[in-house]
């Protein structure tokens, strides 16, 4: 029996544009009509998705950062090579969310005013940020309390102990069996991440509706240009600027060698997933760019494990316009601490669709502060999503052409 592989592929781009489009239209209606049973059922779908990123995103993100550093283990020739791949993706991730961090100054976004009296505004449980305290109790007495009590930086700090300590294991078997088990559990959580993406018109439906009722309560959402603004431009100047300067210093050609990755990129644009897009990543890069297959095959997943410059701008930006719209105090060392935590979750992120939404919602919710805002950010998400994953392809793409170079 014959089918026709296009006609699945529009099907399954179809589908979920039109959960969206019925999500949006059905918010709009529950919040002009005042439907308030409807109202009651967004409100209950809003918490019950912001549980689903308290449960999930944690797990995803530990797991993720153990798979990508229980890799640095080999021959001579492949440490050199993971250890030039990871200190050229941290540093562009780094320079990712510093450059997000700069723009977010320079552009100052405006708060979203929230009315006193909104009942549908959970209260904030942090209102400002004691970061010394906050490192006294950093090292976890027990190794699942971070996981249980939501304490990010501990989980963050767990994984990348457990990941090395897996690399430095010097029995063969016993790292290999260990490794494959938490590859397993990693692709366990992909595979339930991809289960609430499918729903995920519900989520849209819960958050917008109960950001419109705010709105007719006299919610001000001019902010949201700004914040829309930082996180374009800083995917844009990280992509355009920082990266070329990257290639320009190592005697590439930048320009020649974006357009070689073109291929690669639109695949990145349309399918969101950098993880997604590995194969043609490979194939367009050893093929276009004359880059080693011993290069490519192994710094390419790596990268795409690990280098998400798009995500740790998105998160940035995100987790400083929610805080600063819940009252929390911004000050200069709450930026330079969250460009760290930005780049470590973002090293932590699936190279899936929406990965950074899911990330950022669990940074905030473990924090205690209110997502509803995210309800505004998702409409425009798919968008977002698409620039950040073309971002990450081409650093990956930069990355990968200097290895090969210095070798």
């Amino acid at each position: 029996m014959c089918t026709n592989p296009n006609s699945q592929t529009i099907s399954t781009k179809i589908k979920p544009v039109h959960g969206y489009v019925i999500a949006i239209l059905l918010a709009i209606c529950s919040s002009y009509f005042d439907l308030s049973s409807l109202i009651s059922l967004a409100q209950i779908i809003t918490d019950i998705f912001i549980n689903i990123f308290k449960c999930v995103s944690l797990p995803i993100i530990s797991l993720s950062i153990i798979v990508a550093l229980c890799r640095f283990r080999g021959n001579e020739h492949v440490k050199a090579v993971s250890k030039k791949t990871m200190v050229y993706t941290l540093s562009t991730t780094v320079i990712a969310a510093s450059v997000a961090c700069l723009l977010y100054y320079l552009i100052s976004p405006h708060n979203i005013a929230i009315p006193l009296d909104s009942s549908t505004t959970h209260p904030v449980g942090l209102k400002s940020t004691d970061y010394f305290q906050y490192l006294r109790h950093l090292i976890p007495a027990d190794i699942f309390a971070p996981f249980i009590e939501h304490q990010v930086m501990g989980v963050l700090l767990v994984s990348v102990i457990v990941g090395l300590a897996i690399s430095f294991i010097p029995d063969d078997d016993s790292r290999h069996a260990i490794t494959h088990f938490f590859k397993g559990a990693h692709g366990i959580f992909i595979v339930i991440t991809s289960w609430i993406v499918k729903v995920i018109p519900l989520a849209l439906f819960g958050f917008i509706t109960t950001t419109l009722v705010e709105l007719k309560s006299g919610l001000d959402i001019a902010g949201l240009t700004k914040y829309l603004l930082v996180v374009v431009l800083a995917n844009l100047v990280q992509g355009f600027i920082v990266l070329p300067i990257f290639l320009r210093i190592k005697k590439i050609r930048p320009f020649l060698t974006m357009k070689a990755m073109l291929p690669a990129l639109f695949v990145a644009f349309f399918s969101k997933s950098s993880a997604g897009t590995l194969p043609v990543t490979m194939s367009t890069i050893e093929k276009n760019l004359g880059v080693s297959p011993n290069i490519s095959r192994l710094v390419l997943p790596l990268c795409t494990s690990m280098n998400m410059n798009g995500c740790a701008a998105f998160i940035f930006a995100t987790v400083m316009f929610l805080m600063q719209n819940n009252g929390i105090d911004i000050s200069l060392l709450t930026m330079l601490t969250w460009i760290l935590m930005a780049t470590i979750a973002a090293i932590g992120n699936a190279g899936v669709p929406m990965g950074c939404f899911f990330l950022s919602a669990s940074l905030l919710t473990s924090m205690n502060v209110p997502i509803e805002i995210l309800g505004l950010i998702l409409p425009f998400y798919s968008i977002i999503d698409m620039i950040e994953t073309s971002l990450n392809v081409w650093s990956d793409a930069c990355i990968t052409t200097v290895i090969n170079k210095e070798q």
